[in-house]
């Protein structure tokens, strides 16, 4: 995935992932009493996830449907935090994890589970 989206448009992205299919004025409502932004706001930042292929526009009713999967985002966002605050190393970024609490027993054996998969 080439394109950024910053945390205000990952809000946006949110709603739509959730929900699916909406129209802008009930996703500014949504986002209005999560977050408190205004209808004007929320519509900026619809416009900007338009603009950069994120988000699909159907009239009538101003109809916003996601065009990227949650997954290619949290994907590109995962690649580039482990190359820019761990030198590319995932084993570098595991550890750094781990290491912030303990993990109960059950949470350490899913864990296990997860890289022996995909060993």
């Amino acid at each position: 995935m080439d394109m950024k989206l910053f945390n205000s448009e990952l809000k946006v992205m949110d709603v739509l992932w959730r929900e699916g299919e909406l129209p802008a004025r009930q996703i500014a409502a949504i986002l209005g009493n999560a977050v408190g932004w205004n209808v004007n706001t929320t519509y900026t930042l619809i416009k900007r996830c338009i603009k950069k292929g994120a988000v699909a526009r159907t009239d009538p009713g101003f109809q916003c449907r996601a065009l990227i999967a949650r997954e290619a985002v949290q994907d590109a966002e995962t690649d580039e935090l482990v190359g820019k605050l761990f030198d590319g190393s995932v084993d570098k970024l595991f550890a750094s994890l781990l290491g912030r609490k303990k993990l109960s027993a059950e949470q350490l054996q899913h864990l296990k589970d997860i890289v022996e998969e995909l060993g």
